[in-house]
């Protein structure tokens, strides 16, 4: 082959990298281009799927593009999350998760993820607290009385809902903190647990906010405590006193939601999503909304996608040893 030869040939290739350099920077430019799905990895009707349908109005009209919810639920929100992480890196298929992506680490032998690797982490959007409620026969004045009231029973009975939920963690944390053993009970999600303390048949659970305000206003549930670090003020939950002001000290407590792509998403899409997110989380109607089911939107570091990947790695740190400690295992 002569040199001229070699030398068009070369020629040829890098057009033609350059066109395909211009042609992926263009995608990039324009995205989104088509519909932008939100995979749910659990049923419709649940906190994480309200959550994802507020989104999609405020950013459809950011994207001037549809965005779509899809549930995927089963395997306690891990077969979605596969299915996301299997999606092509073009920002087009998105995930919601929440604090499970701390803890299924520790609470799967066999996760087929690393929430860490596999993601590209687009920023934390709400925080949602926990209260933990009784029954209103159950004395909750204070600290000393509900312990004293406690300690003279045959048996304490505190419902969550399956093992590795966020009221299955708050309990973790509040045995660990009273040095107390209480029995847990074990529900299939959040609605029958609840159903069980109204009817009496548990004592005690904890629950996100959205979940049991209701009842707490209705007076079929008393609330014991927020595990907020801060009272909810503008809420109303704003005169439940906060877990340490009861006196239970390392219960601050979140079930934070947040936003994911695939692994290998380019950066710009990445910040083309955050920035479109950020604008939602900052409108009044967005924020309006959630503070009327005792949920808190995120304003600080968090809320950026290197602030995002910072806090995950240290809820994982948090609650890899309290798992295992326990000695709970979800498979």
């Amino acid at each position: 082959m002569s040199r001229a030869v070699r030398f068009a040939l070369m020629c040829v290739v890098c057009v033609a990298c350059a066109f395909s350099a211009a042609a992926a920077s263009a995608q990039q430019d324009v995205y989104p281009a088509k519909p932008v799905t939100i995979i749910v990895p659990f049923a419709a009707g649940g906190p994480m799927d309200k959550l994802a349908r507020e989104l999609t109005g405020p950013l459809q009209a950011q994207f001037k593009q549809p965005v779509l919810v899809q549930n995927l639920s089963g395997a306690g929100g891990n077969l979605g999350t596969a299915v996301a992480m299997r999606a092509p890196a073009d920002g087009y298929t998105l995930l919601m998760g929440h604090i499970g992506m701390a803890t299924s680490p520790a609470l799967y032998r066999n996760l087929g993820f690393k929430p860490e690797a596999d993601f590209a982490p687009l920023g934390v959007i709400v925080d949602t607290p926990l209260v933990l409620t009784a029954r209103p026969q159950v004395p909750t004045d204070s600290l000393v009385s509900l312990v004293r009231w406690m300690a003279i029973q045959p048996q304490v009975k505190l419902a969550h809902a399956g093992i590795g939920s966020s009221s299955h963690l708050c309990g973790l944390l509040l045995q660990s903190e009273l040095k107390l053993s209480i029995t847990t009970v074990p529900y299939r999600g959040s609605a029958p647990a609840v159903a069980d303390l109204l009817g009496g048949h548990v004592d005690m659970m904890c629950d996100p906010t959205p979940t049991t305000v209701g009842h707490i206003q209705a007076g079929k549930l008393k609330a014991i405590a927020v595990t907020a670090a801060k009272p909810l003020a503008g809420t109303p939950l704003a005169a439940v006193p906060t877990m340490a002001r009861f006196g239970i000290q390392g219960m601050e407590l979140s079930i934070w939601f947040a936003l994911y792509a695939p692994r290998d998403t380019p950066q710009p899409v990445q910040q083309r999503i955050n920035d479109a997110l950020r604008v939602v989380m900052k409108s009044d109607v967005f924020r309006r909304a959630q503070i009327a089911s005792g949920i808190q939107v995120v304003d600080d570091e968090r809320a950026t996608p290197a602030g995002h990947r910072a806090f995950l790695a240290r809820e994982i740190a948090r609650w890899k040893p309290l798992i295992k400690a326990a000695g709970v295992y979800a498979d």
